[in-house]
């Protein structure tokens, strides 16, 4: 039952005690009056430990007089205070660190570097690189993948909708009428359309892993392909009006092609 556990868990984390800044008349006099006079947080902080060295009470942290501007409704602070900050923002902007990456899946991702070594290889097939190639605006996209071993290239239409379930159920319906010997495992970038991962391994038997952010060349084969298939479905086309049956015989040529990767052999052969 996840929205009772929500709820309990946000119970739980709640916290009625009075915060300082309310409770102590004192303390909240002289942070408002550095706050008048352009003092930073930090030096208010910093400050009160030189003016009053002895009294514990007369404590506060840099976050909690930023906490008591910008977060807090009790009236703590007056809002017209951030005024006075040297940026003078009256909406506090989230910072992160740059280098690190939110989760995106809810169900944890298997990266790359877990992915058997022998697939690197080429040499077992049954190994597929996926992704989404879009439509005009954005707006319609269609499914790709490629198999590494022979380049063999299905195509699942999406249309104008390609949220996850959407794009979990296209792949599901594409990769079925395959055997289990070319059922392996697929490798995907990680966009948001994939958070279905775990839904889609356990219905296709098929591992799913992913590349790390912004490297392409670690699914070169599938980025060559879709380099051929611009050639059928140019950018700026509305990928909403190709239906299956013309995805297909996009599909069947490319895969009737010759392929220098393969030795002037076409992916079909």
């Amino acid at each position: 039952m996840p929205a009772a556990a929500n709820r309990a868990s946000v119970y739980r984390r709640s916290q009625p005690k009075t915060g300082k800044l309310v409770a102590n008349t004192a303390l909240r006099d002289y942070v408002h009056d550095g706050l008048r006079k352009k003092w930073s947080p930090e030096q208010i902080s910093h400050r009160l430990i030189k003016d009053f060295p002895h009294d514990m009470d007369m404590r506060v942290c840099t976050e909690t007089i930023y906490q008591g501007i910008y977060v807090h409704v009790r009236g703590e602070l007056k809002r017209e205070l951030a005024t006075g900050l040297r940026r003078g923002c009256l909406r506090r902007k989230p910072r992160r660190d740059p280098n690190s990456r939110q989760q995106r899946f809810v169900d944890p991702m298997v990266p790359l570097s877990e992915r058997p070594l022998h697939v690197m290889t080429r040499k077992v097939p049954g190994h597929w690189e996926g992704d989404l190639v879009k439509g005009a605006f954005g707006q319609s996209a269609v499914a790709t993948l490629v198999e590494r071993t022979c380049r063999m290239l299905l195509l699942s239409h999406l249309g104008g909708s390609f949220n996850a379930n959407s794009v979990k159920d296209a792949l599901v319906e594409t990769v079925d009428p395959l055997p289990a010997i070319l059922r392996k495992s697929l490798t995907w970038d990680q966009g948001a359309e994939m958070a279905e991962h775990r839904s889609f391994a356990n219905e296709t038997k098929m591992k799913a892993y992913f590349f790390e952010p912004a490297s392409p060349w670690q699914r070169g084969s599938n980025e060559n392909t879709n380099g051929l298939l611009r050639q059928y479905l140019p950018k700026g086309t509305d990928l909403a009006i190709i239906d299956n049956d013309a995805l297909q015989r996009i599909a069947n040529e490319l895969n009737s092609r010759p392929r220098k990767s393969l030795g002037w052999l076409t992916p079909s052969e």
